[in-house]
């Protein structure tokens, strides 16, 4: 790993969250809600995102909070000065291509924030990486875009982290769902008993 920056003065620098670019970061398995408590401590902006599963047990049915994308944690760095990171308990390292830290896309955030804040059914869903970009039209999440899996009457919302290659699913109706530049990209036609997938 390349050295990292001396703070001026040998004091932190302090974080600038709102002009920042996200960042994901590599974590231990179950230390995703410690590293993101860390991040908070430290005054980053981190985001964790999680969703709803229902365990059974012998005697009973249970909902625990579980992440969304295990061993990864979102935050707002200052890649310069990325010390105070790394040495929160748990992290590992800062998602990157080969050994160079590369951001995500704030519109990939934006697009999860929307849909973990929406209320709306989440579960982890496999990485799609190729086909058509959808738009919702009305609701909660409204302007959101992503990729819709289409089974039956209800569709899936595909929202993808590339740099993770990584992706969150959310039922829908679809008929919220419109495509983008339909003109340019029809939508095929699938035979009886198939279902139709519209992905990135």
């Amino acid at each position: 790993m390349a050295a990292l920056p001396a703070f001026k003065n040998g004091r932190k620098p302090h974080p600038t969250p709102d002009r920042d670019p996200w960042y994901a970061l590599h974590v231990q398995t179950r230390y995703e809600k410690t590293v993101a408590s860390g991040l908070r401590s430290r005054g980053y902006l981190g985001f964790l995102p999680v969703y709803t599963s229902v365990r059974r047990w012998s005697d009973r049915l249970q909902k625990i909070e579980l992440p969304l994308f295990p061993g990864y944690v979102f935050s707002r760095i200052d890649i310069n000065h990325r010390l105070p990171v790394l040495t929160i308990p748990g992290v590992i390292d800062i998602v990157g291509v080969g050994k160079v830290p590369h951001p995500v896309e704030d519109q990939e955030i934006e697009a999860l924030q929307t849909v973990v804040g929406s209320g709306l059914l989440l579960e982890p869903w496999p990485f799609l990486k190729a086909g058509q970009r959808v738009k919702i039209q009305d609701g909660p999440l409204r302007d959101v875009e992503g990729t819709l899996s289409e089974i039956g009457e209800r569709g899936k919302l595909i929202v993808s982290i590339t740099l993770l290659q990584r992706s969150v699913a959310v039922t829908i109706d679809r008929s919220l769902i419109r495509p983008i530049d339909s003109d340019q990209n029809q939508i095929p036609r699938q035979g009886p008993g198939r279902a139709s997938g519209f992905r990135p």
